[in-house]
């Protein structure tokens, strides 16, 4: 990833934080020699797994091939965060030009299949308490049944033991404060979640 040195993030308790906020990834890797990719959640281990970094944990569907070669193959999570258009008007100054603020963290790891039908299990429940424990009535994985032993069948599990991770914080942070200033509270006026994330970060930049 281009990354100049003023958008660089290289602190890892920021970028296992924002792994765990934007956890729906893109997951990059090779298929018979053209790149392919899955939208999968992933959830992040920050400690007790085999990674230097953390390690990824995720499942896909056995129908989908990808896993078939990325098994083994070193391979490329992609976690998107928020991110907004800037406007050169808002720089209040000439010779500027449009840009877009925004938040990312490229994982890099080798893919290991999770073969033990336990571990799948373990894997899929986990999954379902960290997107359902914040839901008024969270729905929870039943218990070993017929059903379920078909649906753990139904997957492939798998870690990616993290050697690599890569953050960028791109919040203008190559503008006068000033201009910086002026962008925040642009974004600050606008009613979307992404515009009003962004102003947060650049704001947290800032002091």
């Amino acid at each position: 990833m281009y990354t100049p040195a003023h958008f660089a993030e290289a602190d890892v308790g920021k970028l296992h934080a924002a792994i765990e906020a934007y956890s729906f990834a893109t997951l990059v890797s090779q298929h018979d020699g053209e790149l392919t990719a899955s939208h999968l959640p992933l959830l992040l281990k920050r400690e007790g797994g085999t990674g230097q970094l953390g390690t990824l944990v995720g499942h896909m569907a056995k129908a989908n091939s990808q896993w078939e070669q990325a098994a083994g193959q070193k391979v490329l999570a992609i976690f998107a965060g928020p991110h907004a258009y800037i406007s050169p008007s808002w720089y209040e100054d000439e010779k500027t030009v449009p840009t877009w603020n925004y938040v990312t963290v490229h994982a890099y790891g080798r893919l290991e299949l999770v073969k033990d039908s336990q571990e799948k299990l373990d894997i899929l429940r986990q999954t379902v308490h960290v997107y359902e424990r914040n839901m008024p009535v969270p729905w929870t994985v039943p218990e070993p049944s017929e059903f379920l032993a078909r649906l753990v069948d139904q997957i492939v599990a798998f870690q990616i033991p993290l050697g690599r991770l890569e953050g960028k914080w791109k919040l203008n942070q190559n503008h006068p404060l000033a201009r910086r200033q002026r962008v925040i509270a642009a974004l600050r006026s606008r009613p979307d979640e992404a515009s009003q994330e962004i102003a947060g970060m650049m704001e947290e930049r800032m002091k």
